[in-house]
């Protein structure tokens, strides 16, 4: 099974939808994202720019059985489609935080402790804060 994204403005993630293999694959047999696109285009009148694949074993850069990630992570709904870097991403909670690419995750500017206690991100003072 296949899955794609269904985007709308600004490359949201609106939709997932599973697409049996067999409706992908071209004359030879082989698994190609643009016959996906056509098929999906047919189904539901949805533009075909707008369906992009994505891999349910996918998350923040790893393939959870051990194959080749792909775009970063599993799309799910209120999820970004980021064509520049070809993955799937939430958007950013802080504005001082950056975009790893590999991962396809937010990172603030320091390191969260690794302590054992619970903190939370102060945008105003750009630190972790512990939580009481």
């Amino acid at each position: 099974m296949a899955h794609f994204a269904k985007l709308g403005i600004n490359g949201k993630v609106i939709a997932v939808h599973v697409v049996n293999d067999t409706d992908l694959q071209d004359a030879d047999g082989v698994e190609k994202e643009a016959i996906g696109q056509q098929f999906l285009e047919r189904l539901f009148g949805w533009p075909q720019p707008m369906w992009i694949q994505t891999s349910y074993n996918t998350n923040a850069g790893v393939h959870q059985l051990g194959g080749t990630p792909f775009r970063g992570n599993f799309a799910a709904l209120g999820m970004v489609y980021d064509e520049d870097n070809d993955i799937f991403r939430n958007k950013s909670r802080y504005p001082s935080w950056t975009l790893n690419t590999t991962t396809a995750r937010w990172e603030a500017p320091t390191p969260m402790p690794d302590d054992g206690e619970t903190y939370g991100w102060n945008e105003s003072t750009q630190a972790w804060e512990l939580y009481i």
